[in-house]
């Protein structure tokens, strides 16, 4: 296991700014996801740790090794770096059996050939393709295609796992056999492993911690749960849960005041601010919705319902403000009815409108 330290790192493409001074520290041991929608940075930013792509400026350590320094123009090569990588597309040799493509990175490492052999022999069986030893890679399915990449990592044994979108070119059912297989070899290996998704569902389930990038910046660097119930600004907010938060956008009725509104709506927040415009982040399931009224509920239309399982996604309207809700899976509602809403005020998220930064209670 190996510790990762990224400092300042900056990569340019002519005049467009792939990463803007970049930090981050990786524990040793730990499943960090780079998420983020596509151009981030999260790729350049693996392929950077890979020794694919020379940075401009900053530094990279890996273990007690200066990786890369613009400072003391180090720039180690990717084969000196003793890292495993699994690419999108798989880069399994199709002229190579499976248990050829595997014992690949063994022969290049110059293993002893009776460790060799045991090595992968054990790795194949873990895996489940040691009878499928033999076929050539156009004779698997994606999924076991994938997993003919992941021996081949696990083979060699690195301290550091780099994933680059591994799981994207499978379906649905098979994505999330393949994450859950995913995080037991992380586990059992103990690498330090970073991750790239554009799938916040992979990311929100398989990572220690997330970080979440836009145009070449870090967002916020957080576990699953906190980056979930409180993101730091508007674009992580909107980007992380599925459905969407909701962000309404609210003034001040008194600016020493914790009641807010815009034309359709007012909500006690029960604090106060400090500014004069606010966005509001409310999660589905932080609105309560009722067919019977209250003291503090406010009446919304029903425009759209969308069964999904265990659950109900609703749309309600209240003048021009749309905001989806969360409910049981047995809860009958209709296009067009009204209900009444209240907001479970101490679960919500307030920012500061012109900034887009989370405010939190003093």
């Amino acid at each position: 296991m190996a510790n990762i330290i990224i400092r300042n790192l900056t990569k340019k493409y002519g005049s467009a700014i792939a990463l803007n001074n970049v930090s981050l520290e990786i524990d040793s041991g730990e499943f960090l996801v780079l998420l983020g929608p596509s151009g981030c940075g999260k790729t350049t930013l693996l392929r950077c740790l890979a020794g694919l792509e020379t940075p401009d400026e900053g530094e990279i350590i890996i273990g007690d090794t200066v990786m890369f320094s613009s400072s003391d123009k180090i720039m180690t090569p990717p084969g000196k770096r003793d890292l495993g990588m699994v690419f999108q597309s798989y880069a399994l040799w199709p002229h190579m059996t499976v248990r050829d493509n595997v014992k690949f990175g063994l022969d290049v490492l110059k293993t002893p050939a009776n460790i060799s052999k045991e090595t992968l022999d054990n790795v194949l069986l873990n895996l489940g393709m040691d009878q499928l030893a033999d076929r050539y890679p156009s004779e698997l399915s994606g999924g076991q295609q994938q997993r003919v990449a992941l021996a081949r990592l696990l083979a060699t044994k690195p301290p550091v796992f780099l994933m680059d979108e591994p799981l994207s070119n499978l379906d649905a059912r098979l994505r999330m056999d393949m994450r859950v297989e995913l995080k037991r070899f992380q586990s059992d290996a103990g690498a330090t492993t970073v991750y790239v998704t554009h799938d916040q569902t992979e990311a929100m389930t398989m990572s220690t911690r997330v970080v979440v990038m836009k145009d070449g910046q870090v967002q916020q660097v957080a576990a699953p749960s906190d980056l979930y119930h409180q993101p730091s600004n508007t674009f992580v907010a909107d980007f992380i849960g599925m459905p969407r938060i909701n962000l309404i956008t609210l003034r001040a009725a008194n600016s020493d005041k914790s009641i807010y509104k815009n034309d359709d709506m007012s909500i006690d927040i029960g604090w106060v601010p400090g500014v004069d415009e606010i966005v509001l982040g409310a999660h589905p399931e932080d609105l309560v919705v009722s067919k019977q009224i209250t003291s503090s509920s406010e009446e919304y239309s029903v425009t759209a319902v969308l069964p999904n399982g265990p659950e109900t996604i609703i749309q309600l309207t209240r003048g021009k403000t749309a905001v989806i809700a969360r409910v049981a899976h047995d809860s009958t509602y209709s296009v067009g009815e009204s209900v009444y809403v209240n907001y479970t005020t101490n679960a919500l998220n307030v920012y500061d409108a012109k900034s887009g930064l989370i405010i939190k209670p003093n």
